[in-house]
């Protein structure tokens, strides 16, 4: 249980910030970086539930959580895996990827197949959607850069590959069913 009564701690002043296993690191690091992103792709599906109903709310209301539940795996690092912790530490796991690619199947069904890129737009919570990808995209590279640096769980990775395909696959979802989905028109403004 987490316990916040106190919001300014005044121990980051000096540029740096604790990792979920109490290290000390800069607050420019790549895995703050990433972890970091990942709250912004949070806040920007908090932004989205503004303009979601139902299936589609609670959906985003699931990603949500599990969002926490990845900044609290990246936040974590794997290798103090043998370090005295008073937790285990919380990790993305298969089943949460499954989910995603499970809902993205159920959703796709209802679209047409694309026969041209589209640009982000259309509905407010379309284009909504689109600003989640690509945050979420951002912060699958920031990811993957420090998997080359440090181990991390995979999962994490295939869980924001996943989710960045479903939030376009929702996106066009929220522009009636793709039927409003604005197309790319090559070299259209030459």
């Amino acid at each position: 249980m987490v316990v916040l009564s106190k919001i300014y701690t005044k121990t980051g002043d000096a540029g740096e910030t604790a990792l979920g296993n109490g290290a000390r690191v800069a607050k420019h690091s790549i895995r703050v970086s990433a972890y970091g992103t990942v709250d912004e792709v949070n806040a920007t599906v908090g932004l989205a539930r503004q303009f979601a109903e139902g299936e589609m709310e609670a959906a985003l209301a699931r990603v949500s959580n599990d969002l926490f539940d990845l900044g609290a795996d990246l936040c974590t690092p794997d290798m103090y895996k043998d370090a005295e912790l008073p937790y285990t530490p919380l990790r993305i796991i298969g089943t949460q990827v499954d989910r995603l690619e499970r809902e993205i199947d159920v959703w796709n069904a209802r679209l047409e197949p694309l026969r041209s890129f589209i640009l982000p737009g259309g509905s407010r919570l379309a284009a909504q959607m689109h600003l989640c990808r690509t945050v979420c995209r951002r912060a699958e590279r920031l990811t993957v850069e420090l998997a080359t640096m440090e181990e991390i769980n995979g999962e994490a990775v295939k869980y924001l590959n996943r989710l960045s395909d479903w939030f376009f696959v929702m996106g066009r979802i929220a522009n009636n069913d793709g039927k409003d989905d604005v197309l790319w028109v090559p070299g259209l403004t030459r």
